[in-house]
């Protein structure tokens, strides 16, 4: 079929969900082939090809590194500075109290943002852990950010945003976390160093091997596994299960849920999740 400059066959499609399917895990149903076509056709422009059977022969053979490109070109990034509040309230009531009571020996904290995309998420998050816990109170805390996206882990590692992006942020909050850019970078804010250092930002693929052994303490995986078919969520939530600490808390996104997915976890709150064996 012809959806605009391009024709876009239902064997094209199909060889783009096998490739996404193979590598990225998620599942891509019919309703979003106009979605695919967007997005790809932009690719085709940039690379000067007439057809998507061509294209594609270049991602399968990983021709100068496309694959990458085909990658962060099918994976949705949307997020923003405390997304879902009560996760951060859940976080800075509950959730941290408990975790520096059961590791008052260790001293230690680590948290994985999974599927973090330009950072609003991980630094939502430090800085929630930096208010009840100041720097210089002897607590070694380390948060690991991924994200199969290069491209928006090297916006997220800079920490540099728009003001349009904190325009939901109270005057207190960025004030004390962020700097305001001057001259030619009058109209954008970057979180402060303090908060970037505390932060690793890497790519990974969620369903591949991870050089990560935790345990964690709390892993947030917000808007992910709803493109994983269940197979792929169950294989992935055991996983995770199996580098967390005892009660460790997994935070889930607002559509998201366990059911019939794990045992391993009961539900304690709004998509707030609590791991049990």
């Amino acid at each position: 079929m012809t959806m605009g400059e391009f024709i876009f066959t239902d064997k094209d499609f199909d060889r783009v969900t096998k490739l996404v399917n193979e590598r990225t895990g998620i599942v891509l149903s019919d309703a979003k082939r106009q979605m695919v076509y967007g997005r790809l056709t932009r690719r085709l422009r940039a690379l000067g090809l007439s057809e998507f059977s061509a294209y594609l022969k270049l991602v399968q053979d990983d021709v100068n590194g496309e694959l990458v490109n085909f990658v962060n070109a099918m994976t949705t990034n949307l997020t923003a500075f405390f997304r879902e509040s009560h996760h951060f309230d859940y976080l800075a009531n509950t959730a941290l109290p408990r975790i520096m009571k059961t590791n008052a020996q260790t001293r230690q904290i680590r948290i994985w943002s999974a599927g973090c995309s330009t950072g609003e998420e991980p630094y939502s998050i430090v800085s929630t852990l930096r208010e009840i816990i100041p720097a210089g109170s002897g607590w070694d805390i380390k948060i690991l950010a991924t994200d199969l996206d290069s491209n928006v882990l090297n916006t997220a590692a800079n920490g540099i945003y728009t003001a349009e992006r904190v325009a939901g942020l109270s005057a207190k909050q960025l004030k004390r976390w962020f700097l305001k850019g001057k001259n030619e970078k009058t109209g954008m804010v970057r979180v402060k160093k303090e908060l970037r250092d505390l932060i690793t930002f890497q790519q990974l693929n969620l369903m591949e091997s991870w050089p990560v052994k935790g345990p964690f303490d709390l892993i947030f995986c917000r808007n992910v596994v709803i493109y994983f078919n269940k197979e792929t969520q169950r294989k992935l939530v055991n996983r995770y299960a199996d580098i967390m600490t005892p009660d460790a808390n997994l935070f889930l996104g607002h559509s998201e849920s366990l059911f019939k997915v794990s045992d391993r976890f009961k539900l304690i709150g709004n998509t707030i999740y609590q791991r049990t064996s």
